[in-house]
């Protein structure tokens, strides 16, 4: 049954490799299972209730990924997206959960059309190559300053808005011992280094009594608060538009890329292209609406899907057995509970577990610098601009929209026209018309 379903023998892999490789995969990208709840429960969400979506939603799309495309490709809630769901559309634009989940609902179903009909490409190669790198960047300088201001190395400051924080409190020494942990742990190429780099962090604030141990095993907590709790029709709002917009941009360049980049790995790639890339397209789309109804935002492809694939993962197989550590993880709340926790000092709440995780996650995401190219004003100053302005703004769709503006505005000042994609036409306009109605 397996060789019918996975083709192991085409694919020469056997079903010992590939549950290696799922559980490789998974202790990979099981950071998320903590992280995702206590970014989303800044916005006023359910930490129990994100908890169980993370891990149904997850579970659920690498379960489609396995059957309509036989990747070992595992999905899950996106890191980035998730910030600008939490800080840019919820607590910066005054947007309820709710109707963010819709804006999620609404993306997900335009980018499951747009896998059906082949439109996704059109999209992509609207947006210059220079841009695209600079978004991830940008996502990836947000990500590091969260982490920072979570770990309470970096703290607010009066008269210069940011500041270095007290190094010598427990939380902040905690924090800096996870950092180098997980620093040091993937220099030495240890599979999994975030997630032991966390253990290691817990072992620690238990020890020095900054974590509370609550137990291992428990009953699932309640799914209620979040599951089937969007507002679709709030969503609708036309002052969202550019919302679904970016919620939809970042899920098209996210899974294109993870999808080529671990299929290069694997030798998926046949003359350049993907086979049943339009299949795995539809699995992360149809991922992504499922999240959405169960009470998470989006989900897409994970780039740490290149260690299972490292330990000779080669089919949908691998993907099953991490989706059923997914599910096993909903019986381990309280573990989950104990590492997410906050930490109350001097009025702050910090997060001394899960921050080192966002900055060696944020240093990751910065290596996509190196892509742009500086020697053109043209491009590189857009670039900079994205990249600037999402930590600086706190807002991933600000930064994206001050790279779109300028990028237009530059090429047609050097009357580069040839440069510019038609649609990035209307993308720039209707972000300048949004900024313009904000200042009526």
């Amino acid at each position: 049954m397996l060789e019918r379903w996975f083709k192991l023998a085409e694919l020469r892999t056997d079903v010992r490799t590939e549950i290696l490789a799922g559980a490789t995969t998974f202790m990979t990208m099981a950071y998320i299972i903590v992280v995702q709840p206590t970014v989303l429960q800044a916005a006023g969400m359910d930490f129990g209730a994100v908890v169980v979506a993370t891990c149904l939603s997850s579970a659920l799309a690498t379960v489609l990924m396995a059957f309509l495309a036989n990747y070992p490709i595992a999905v899950a809630p996106a890191m980035g997206h998730n910030f600008f769901f939490a800080y840019t559309v919820i607590l910066g634009m005054k947007v309820s959960w709710e109707i963010a989940l819709g804006a999620v609902f609404i993306a997900g179903s335009l980018f499951i059309v747009l896998s059906l009909f082949g439109l996704r490409e059109a999209i992509i190669h609207a947006v210059p190559e220079s841009l695209q790198h600079a978004i991830a960047v940008g996502i990836g300088l947000l990500i590091a300053m969260v982490g920072l201001q979570w770990s309470g190395i970096v703290m607010d400051s009066p008269g210069t808005l940011v500041g270095l924080g007290d190094l010598r409190g427990p939380p902040v020494l905690l924090a800096i011992f996870g950092v180098g942990t997980v620093s040091l742990l993937m220099v030495l190429k240890v599979k999994g280094a975030i997630l032991w780099g966390m253990g290691a962090s817990t072992l620690v604030g238990l020890v020095s009594g900054l974590l509370q141990y609550q137990g291992l095993v428990s009953p699932p907590p309640s799914l209620a608060p979040v599951f089937l709790r969007l507002d679709i029709a709030g969503a609708l709002d036309p002052g969202l538009a550019t919302v679904i917009f970016v919620f939809l941009i970042l899920a098209l360049f996210d899974t294109a890329g993870t999808l080529i980049g671990v299929s290069q790995q694997a030798g998926f790639l046949k003359g350049g292209k993907l086979p049943r890339a339009r299949q795995a397209l539809l699995a992360d789309a149809l991922g992504t609406t499922g999240g959405a109804l169960l009470g998470t935002s989006t989900v897409t492809c994970y780039i740490e899907s290149a260690a299972g694939v490292a330990a000779g993962g080669r089919s949908g197989l691998a993907n099953l057995v991490t989706a059923a550590l997914f599910l096993a993880s909903l019986f381990f709340f309280p573990l989950v509970l104990m590492v997410g926790g906050g930490y109350q000092t001097g009025g702050a709440l910090l997060y001394p577990v899960t921050a080192p995780a966002l900055i060696v996650v944020g240093s990751l995401m910065v290596k996509n610098v190196r892509e742009i190219p500086w020697d053109d004003p043209s491009e590189a100053i857009p670039a900079f601009l994205t990249m600037i302005m999402m930590p600086l703004s706190f807002s991933i769709s600000d930064g994206i929209a001050f790279g779109f503006i300028s990028f237009v505005f530059l090429k047609l000042a050097t009357r580069q026209f040839h440069r510019i994609p038609w649609p990035l036409y209307l993308f720039a306009a209707l972000f300048l018309l949004r900024y313009t109605i904000a200042h009526l």
